[in-house]
């Protein structure tokens, strides 16, 4: 059975009724190419760290154009269908011809995902019915908060009320997967609680929290820190044991990222898998394994419970795919071994990183290592903890695999 992604198009801040407060794309600069892993070798710069990462895309496809789409993918799929995404730069509820949409998509009859929506567009609630009718089976919605007043102030949403009608309707009768940025001082605490118990009341199927980011450091990587001035941070520590604590006091899923997945145990879920960490590769080569500071000390042991010897090396940059040059400048090329490996989704071009990291005079290889190994709230929603443990083998198992072929030998 094959999938279809039905791409809107559609740009952040203007197909979505405006910015919310703590949106990722607010106050975004005009920043050069950053560089990644899709750049030709000898040129910084391609679509996607140029355009692709600020979503710098035209407005909404008309209609006539997504139809067109899907018919010619339609004609490239080699099985049945069994799911529709709905997905875009902008966000679905706004799109001017949404009801046309979904009742083209309902006539195909698959059962339909939309990939996000923050519901500003929905100014009537029989728009819920409408979707339900025509297959929708999976919504993942951003609430933010349960109060009205809230999501007015902070997401800028015109009609709140009818936002949170639409979405407690879409709980009765599908599977809908909450979302909220926490802000402290904002919808943390007492306002959180309510939400969490609006949408345990609802039937929500999960809630996944985000922390909030405000620094370069914590992903704002657009030249756009900090997005709300003054605002304060939690740490990724106090985050963490506030997700846990939710979690054990409601009956949704809840979890959050960066940290955690209490229902499953990740990310990195095998550390408390001791069976399964001694079916990975043994370490046998010494190599440089550069990563996020929030990620670091999980990945030294899992490789340290494989035989260690690895230098793992936490940059100041939380989140190791957000990763660019400007991290790397901030190591001492001395302390690194001759093999240096990189985070694989990280915005660094490999020449710039190679050039940067031998500065010291001794020549390094710069090698990339697998895309993910772990998953983090937004991917563990949707799976069980044999999925999120297989990809975990097979995360560091490449890794590990990188390491032996490239290290330094013990």
């Amino acid at each position: 059975m094959a999938q279809l992604t039905v791409d809107l198009g559609g740009r952040p801040g203007a197909d979505c009724r405006g910015f919310c407060e703590y949106c990722y794309f607010r106050h975004v600069g005009d920043v050069a190419p950053l560089g990644c892993r899709y750049c030709p070798p000898f040129r910084v710069g391609c679509d996607y760290c140029s355009r692709g990462v600020k979503e710098q895309y035209s407005g909404f496809k008309p209609l006539s154009t997504v139809a067109d789409d899907i018919l010619a993918n339609l004609q490239m799929l080699p099985d049945d269908i069994s799911r529709v995404t709905i997905s875009g730069g902008g966000d679905p509820s706004c799109y001017p011809e949404f009801q046309d949409l979904i009742e083209l998509l309902g006539s195909m009859e698959a059962p339909l995902h939309i990939g996000y929506t923050s519901g500003k567009g929905f100014d009537d609630p029989a728009i819920a019915d409408v979707m339900i009718d025509n297959g929708l089976t999976e919504v993942s919605y951003t609430i933010f908060s349960a109060n009205p007043a809230l999501r007015k102030r902070y997401m800028h949403d015109p009609t709140p009320d009818v936002s949170l009608a639409v979405m407690r309707r879409l709980c009765e009768e599908i599977d809908v997967y909450a979302a909220a940025v926490v802000i402290p001082g904002v919808n943390d605490g007492e306002d959180l609680e309510q939400t969490c118990a609006w949408l345990d009341e609802a039937g929500a199927k999960g809630l996944i929290l985000m922390r909030f980011a405000n620094t370069t450091e914590q992903g704002l990587i657009l030249g756009n820190a900090p997005l709300i001035p003054g605002q304060r941070i939690e740490s990724v520590e106090a985050f963490g044991r506030r997700v846990t604590d939710l979690s054990e006091r409601y009956s949704l899923k809840i979890s959050g990222t960066p940290l955690r997945d209490p229902e499953i145990g990740s990310p990195f879920a095998i550390l408390g898998e001791p069976d399964l960490l001694a079916k990975l590769p043994a370490v046998r080569a010494q190599a440089s394994v550069i990563t996020g500071s929030v990620a670091a000390p999980y990945i030294r042991r899992v490789l340290d419970a494989c035989g260690g010897g690895c230098d793992v090396v936490p940059v100041s940059k939380e989140i190791a795919c957000l990763i660019t040059l400007d991290d790397l400048r901030n190591l001492d090329p001395a302390d690194l071994e001759e093999t240096v490996i990189l985070p694989g989704r990280c915005f660094v071009h490999d020449r710039q990183a190679s050039d940067l990291l031998s500065g010291d005079g001794t020549i390094r290889t710069v090698l990339r290592g697998p895309d993910m190994l772990t998953a983090d709230a937004e991917t563990s929603m949707g799976m069980n903890k044999n999925e999120v443990l297989q990809m975990e083998m097979e995360g560091f198992s490449a890794l590990i695999h990188c390491i032996n072929q490239n290290g330094r030998k013990k």
